[in-house]
């Protein structure tokens, strides 16, 4: 049998009452009774004293049933008592203060203490279970935890902004108050106990080495320690990680966090080394951000100089002064730059032909400029020459080749084939891109040379820039190309001026004059252009019970031409919609159905009006006399009507804006015979009429006379 007292009651409790069959008549206990456990006669159990379950956690007793003789009668029985705890003992830290330290930036959240305390209640309740926290931490910088403690083993830690934060330059030191409490923490009840930790901040050793430099072409034993890193604590396995997926990674590290080159390194290919190393813990768990190894590869005067390329070639005038430049040399070295290894020095050789004579030439000793040293050059002496020049480091040396052409100078201009190409006439839609044009200069200075290049400019009647040039590098042809579109409204003829120039400046006292110049009179005739809307998407929002006739938008274009436009309505399906054809203006035409129709698209169509046509020629070469041009004209209307109108069109000489025809036969005109017989017969006729009047002059001279001397006798009588 087994019973559960709870410890520290008071004493005289019963605990069982046993019974016996005859002849037993009396009862004996046994065991671990501690002077604490009685039995009566008539079988009563029961304690005199208080139980302390921590002084005996569990009494085992024995009972047996005696006769009067005190023979066994029964038994003996086991009987199991069972001291139950009660929260009667505080916790208690085993040390009243406890000292750690720590390094700057541990991994947080892993124990590097503890503190410990101990129960004397039975840990298999409440009573005895311990809960630790932190009450105080000084300082408390910003208000903000370092340190954290397992609540229920006791070990600290760093929390994340103690791991990222702790500086030993700022705070050597912390100090914590630790508290314990039984009863888990969660009884008002519970009692407790605390300590002080004082904890040592040290400098994390686990950070980046400085730059490791290793001289490259190494002879010595390989591996060669190079530089090292540390965990903050023993234990930790160390890894490299190699971060640039080199073929060959030419690096190791050891348990102790030695880091080892292992073959000689050539700074040629690569002149640095970026790799990380790992801290891991016994389970591979990373310790910490890797941190960075860099090695700078030393350099040594193991490359001689070399060339640029096999032949480098210079070009020179003829007739430059003393002095001038005639180009740079750069030999080059594969060695570190800006150091003794790769500094290098120039010297002439050798000079191929030596004439006029030798030491034509110099090159700076460090610079590697070519100038001209004793006189100006002539082609006619010789057209090419080829130096050889040596090129040192303090440790080798090499030669190269230097060929210098003699180049003619640039003394005469380009002269057009002719200096005008007439006129050309394209249509003002011609696409951007299209040849026009070719056109054509010569100069007698040396081919392929910057002297006898041309290239081609026009310098007036393009204004827009409309128009290019592209020289064809052979024959120095150039081509006139379309470069921007044509416009017949704003330029409909220009006069193109075009200037043939070289690359290479002139000598002094020759100039550019009417020799490189050329015209063309470029005619742009006029296309047809449709009209253009302000916007390609109208929109109009209208409810749909507006009354019919009501304005719902409006619509404009322009006709590039300067044309009235008309308006019309395409794709009117329900005849919803009416527009002014003047004015670009719609309106509703019939009752809108939202649910028929919730958007309505229809299309309007933009109309030039066929008030006038304009005719243009497309050459200038006619014959000049009354040209008859048939004209076809329809209107727009279903069906269309159209009619054939004939358009006399008179070519003729124009000077000082009169207009000379040579005179021809015309319908109704004499010919030369007939006009001789009129004008004979007209005066023969004008004849007639003359002796006529003179005849009747003669009469009436000759009837005055008779008269006058009849008069004169009458007067007479009368007298």
């Amino acid at each position: 049998m087994t019973f559960s007292i709870f410890e520290g009651q008071e004493p005289s409790q019963i605990v069982f009452q046993f019974k016996a069959d005859p002849p037993a008549v009396t009862f004996e206990l046994t065991g671990e009774t501690d002077d604490i456990f009685k039995i009566q006669p008539d079988g009563l159990l029961y304690y005199v004293k208080a139980l302390d379950r921590e002084t005996r956690a569990t009494h085992n007793l024995q009972i047996a049933a005696l006769d009067a003789q005190g023979a066994t009668v029964e038994g003996p029985v086991p009987i199991t008592i069972e001291v139950k705890d009660i929260n009667d003992n505080r916790p208690t830290f085993l040390q009243s203060k406890y000292e750690g330290s720590v390094r700057q930036n541990s991994r947080p959240g892993k124990p590097f203490m503890y503190v410990n305390a101990t129960d004397l209640d039975d840990p298999s309740t409440p009573n005895g279970q311990l809960f630790y926290q932190i009450v105080i931490q000084l300082p408390k910088v910003n208000d903000v935890m370092y340190f954290q403690i397992n609540n229920k083993t006791g070990e600290i830690s760093l929390t994340l902004a103690g791991s990222q934060e702790l500086d030993p330059t700022k705070n050597p030191s912390y100090n914590l108050v630790v508290s314990v409490k039984d009863m888990g923490g969660q009884n008002e009840n519970s009692f407790s106990d605390t300590a002080s930790v004082d904890i040592l901040v040290k400098e994390n050793i686990w950070k980046a080495p400085d730059p490791v430099e290793v001289v490259e072409n190494s002879t010595d034993t390989h591996p060669i320690k190079i530089t090292q890193v540390r965990w903050n604590e023993a234990g930790a396995k160390y890894f490299l990680l190699d971060r640039e997926n080199l073929p060959v990674f030419p690096f190791s590290i050891d348990h102790e966090g030695d880091i080892y080159v292992t073959q000689p390194l050539d700074r040629e290919q690569k002149d640095s080394y970026v790799f990380y190393a790992v801290a891991k813990d016994e389970n591979d768990k990373i310790l910490a951000l890797p941190v960075e190894i860099r090695v700078n590869v030393k350099d040594v005067n193991d490359n001689p100089p070399a060339c640029p390329s096999p032949v480098t070639i210079f070009e020179v005038q003829e007739n430059e002064g003393l002095g001038s430049s005639i180009g740079i040399f750069t030999a080059y070295d594969m060695d570190e730059k800006n150091t003794v290894n790769s500094v290098l020095k120039y010297q002439i050789v050798h000079q191929d032909p030596q004439i006029p004579t030798d030491g034509l030439f110099l090159i700076e000793e460090y610079e590697g400029k070519f100038q001209l040293a004793r006189q100006s050059l002539k082609k006619q002496d010789s057209p090419q020459y080829n130096l050889t020049v040596e090129v040192s480091d303090k440790d080798f040396k090499t030669l190269c080749f230097v060929q210098i052409n003699v180049i003619d100078i640039n003394d005469q201009i380009p002269i057009f084939e002719k200096s005008d190409y007439g006129s050309l006439t394209v249509p003002e839609d011609i696409a951007v891109g299209t040849t026009i044009l070719t056109i054509q200069a010569t100069d007698a200075d040396e081919p392929f040379t910057g002297s006898s290049k041309i290239l081609y400019r026009i310098i007036e009647g393009d204004s827009e820039g409309r128009l290019e040039v592209d020289t064809d590098p052979q024959t120095n042809a150039g081509y006139v190309k379309i470069k921007e579109p044509l416009d017949f409204e704003t330029a409909p003829i220009s006069t193109i001026v075009f200037k043939a120039e070289n690359p290479e400046p002139l000598v002094a006292g020759i100039t550019y004059n009417e020799s490189s110049l050329a015209s063309l009179e470029l005619i742009v005739t006029d296309v047809n252009e449709a009209p253009v809307f302000s916007q390609p998407v109208f929109e109009a929002e209208v409810s749909e019970d507006v009354e019919t006739g009501t304005k719902v938008g409006n619509v404009t274009a322009w006709d590039p031409e300067g044309l009235k436009v008309s308006y019309s309505l395409l794709g009117d399906t329900r005849h919803w919609l009416t527009i002014n054809s003047a004015t670009g203006e719609i309106f509703s035409a019939a009752r809108l159905d939202r649910e028929t129709e919730k958007v309505y698209r229809v299309q309007v169509v933009a109309t030039e009006e066929g008030t006038h046509a304009r005719l243009t020629t497309k050459h200038t070469n006619f014959e000049e006399r009354v040209h008859r041009v048939l004209i076809r004209i329809n209107d727009g209307g279903q069906p269309p009507m159209e009619a054939t109108v004939p358009l006399p069109v008179t070519f003729c000489s124009c000077v000082e804006n009169s207009c000379f025809q040579p005179a021809g036969h015309q319908d109704g005109m004499p010919t030369v015979g007939m006009a001789v017989g009129i004008l004979l017969t007209t005066f023969l006729v004008i004849g007639i009429i003359l002796a006529c009047v003179f005849i009747r002059i003669k009469k009436d001279k000759s009837k005055n006379g008779v008269e006058n001397a009849q008069a004169s006798e009458v007067q007479h009588l009368r007298s």
